[in-house]
């Protein structure tokens, strides 16, 4: 697959855009992000059918992290894709979002050992690819904030385990009437932590090299695609990301280059930047940007903290396909009207992002 070239050209963000065969009706999309909205059985429900619904003018919604597997969902009150109940719940928000034109993508994200084993389904345990424990605390529900739980190393038949586990979701999120699925290999979580020699320091074929670190993430893109199509599966990384203990390693461009070219021989959809350089992470180069999307053939979509301004100014430099935006259309269901006519915002309410109910989830007000 041949990369566009980087030029400088002028585009709407509100134009329609194909992603694969996939038609979107702006160039706008909604970031995945944690809302902790489900239940112990990690269910969709309502409010979160009206939640994503009300934001059905992105171009794509992304969700936000939804397990693939009961030993991947390490926090309170997230779903999940691994079961026929969850598939089955799933379906309510992907018909509501449809109902309104929107299009919609499940994110799968295995956590790893960003966990408590307190917030696991019973028998699940906290899994890695290397025993070394995540730095910081984390919610676990009665018992308040807590250090992150000990991971077990993960063997062989562990790691084919979830590869086979993101497979199967993957399947679901088509069986519920997703339009593709987000391989989540950011952030800190299960992709990331085997790319990284800080969490991997495994002495099999899925450590050491960055040839074997990047195994796991690129033979799991790989099965997905094989299983839905490759139209229909992108993938999200956070190069230089601070989430979840991450830490700068020297190979870390040439990691995130290599990972570029391979995803791009599997034809994945579209590759998705997380800059996380607003939280206080180091920016992500923009050299590391170009070389990416350079060796990357498929759409290109880098997310945030942007404005209307800096969106705009991204998509004409030719850098982007498409503008992820997160806590703007958290806050602002209406997002694109307010961006496209240059109205005010509402201001997101941090203590609601992670409570339960409809209070900062769906009562933000429209423009009109």
């Amino acid at each position: 697959m041949n990369a566009p070239a980087i030029t400088t050209h002028k585009m709407s963000l509100y134009e329609p855009y194909a992603v694969g065969g996939l038609s979107l009706r702006n160039r706008l999309v909604m970031n995945p992000m944690t809302r902790s909205r489900s239940n112990e059985a990690g269910l969709a429900n309502a409010l979160i059918a009206e939640y994503y619904s009300q934001r059905a003018s992105a171009g794509l919604i992304i969700t936000e992290g939804t397990a693939p597997s009961a030993d991947g969902r390490g926090y309170a009150n997230t779903p999940g894709l691994w079961n026929q109940a969850q598939t089955d719940s799933w379906r309510q928000v992907t018909q509501a979002v449809h109902a309104k034109g929107g299009r919609i993508f499940a994110q799968l994200m295995h956590t790893g050992r960003i966990a408590h084993v307190s917030n696991l389904p019973r028998g699940a345990e906290v899994v890695a690819p290397s025993a070394i424990q995540a730095p910081g605390k984390m919610n676990a529900g009665p018992l308040g904030r807590q250090d992150h739980s000990m991971p077990r190393a993960m063997d062989g038949a562990d790691v084919l385990a979830a590869q086979a586990a993101f497979v199967q979701a993957a399947v679901n999120a088509i069986a519920a009437g997703f339009d593709g699925v987000e391989l989540h290999a950011a952030n800190g979580y299960l992709m990331e932590q085997f790319l990284s020699p800080h969490t991997n320091r495994r002495t099999d074929a899925w450590g050491g090299s960055v040839e074997n670190r990047i195994r796991f993430v690129v033979e799991t893109a790989r099965e997905v695609v094989a299983a839905v199509g490759k139209d229909k599966v992108g993938i999200r990384f956070s190069p230089y990301g601070a989430l979840g203990g991450m830490l700068p390693y020297p190979e870390v461009e040439e990691t995130y280059n290599s990972l570029a070219a391979r995803l791009d021989e599997a034809g994945l959809a579209y590759l998705h930047i997380a800059d996380h350089s607003s939280m206080g992470a180091p920016p992500v180069p923009l050299s590391l940007k170009q070389s990416m999307r350079k060796a990357f053939g498929g759409t290109f979509l880098v997310g945030g903290s942007f404005d209307s301004k800096s969106a705009k100014q991204a998509l004409d430099s030719g850098l982007v396909d498409l503008i992820g935006v997160g806590r703007g259309f958290l806050a602002n269901p209406d997002l694109v009207e307010r961006w496209q006519q240059e109205l005010p915002l509402n201001v997101p309410d941090s203590e609601t992002f992670y409570t339960p109910g409809a209070k900062g989830y769906i009562d933000y007000p429209l423009a009109s």
